[in-house]
């Protein structure tokens, strides 16, 4: 499946008259817990011409191509991805910490050193906690529920623990998450789920299991209190990423290799 990812990327350059910097895969694959039947869901930053961006009739600034049910790609223009990463989108970290790597190049590695510098912990925090909090009452409050939510629901709940904990975004990753921030109650009760989900094709619905939904309810709360403790968060100016994005125009007018 790789070679055709990058295949496609390739034509997507080529009839978008683009370049990729950096793509990634995202979703449950990259977070570790993909079923066999789980879907490719592949993102990716990219770069037009310079003079593209001094034209008054612009296009949109992302692109998408959902070539079929089993493979998903879409990318965001790079003035749109350094806008949001100045605003600290929760996405553009999760995309950029993805252990996936379809393919990258060296000016991708300028924008990840200073990526950090832009990470707000409340909206982090806010994103995973509505992440968590809208999926928890709409899939897991019944007497049956559909298993694979327990993930869309913990991985969240980890995430913001992580977060309040170490002050950085969380790693994609469900099982560094699950080792470091899952209480030892309900490891046993998650490594089992884990273990259905990956193996099979469509777990379905189940009987709710009790402590995990202990779990999360108690999380919920506690997560909101220690949010709505914290201070509030200065902004962040935008001289570093307009260097950034000039030398990005630059290189991709000169045509070295790390725009390639």
């Amino acid at each position: 499946m790789r070679e055709t990812i990058l295949k496609k990327l390739t034509e997507i350059e080529k009839s978008e008259n683009i370049k990729i910097i950096h793509a990634v895969e995202s979703g449950s694959r990259a977070w570790g817990f993909a079923s066999p039947d789980s879907d490719y869901d592949v993102r990716f930053f990219y770069i037009r011409e310079r003079d593209y961006y001094l034209r008054l009739d612009k296009t949109r600034d992302v692109v998408e191509y959902p070539i079929d049910a089993v493979l998903d790609i879409n990318g965001w223009d790079l003035d749109k991805t350094l806008r949001l990463l100045h605003s600290s989108n929760p996405t553009l970290f999760e995309w950029g910490n993805s252990p996936i790597i379809y393919k990258t190049t060296p000016f991708f590695a300028e924008i990840k050193s200073i990526v950090n510098d832009y990470f707000k912990k409340k909206a982090g925090l806010y994103h995973y906690l509505n992440m968590a909090d809208g999926n928890y009452r709409a899939y897991l409050k019944g007497e049956t529920v559909r298993a694979k939510k327990y993930f869309y629901v913990i991985r969240p709940i980890l995430a913001c623990k992580w977060i309040l904990k170490n002050n950085c975004p969380p790693p994609m990753e469900f099982a560094i998450l699950a080792d470091t921030m899952l209480d030892e109650s309900v490891k046993p009760a998650v490594s089992d789920l884990l273990k259905k989900k990956m193996s099979l094709a469509e777990i379905g619905e189940i009987p709710k299991i009790a402590v995990l939904n202990e779990f999360i309810e108690n999380s919920l709360v506690s997560i909101k209190q220690e949010i709505q403790a914290l201070p509030k968060e200065t902004k962040t100016e935008y001289t570093q990423l307009n260097q950034l994005f000039l030398r990005a125009l630059n290189l991709h007018k000169a045509g070295e290799q790390s725009c390639r």
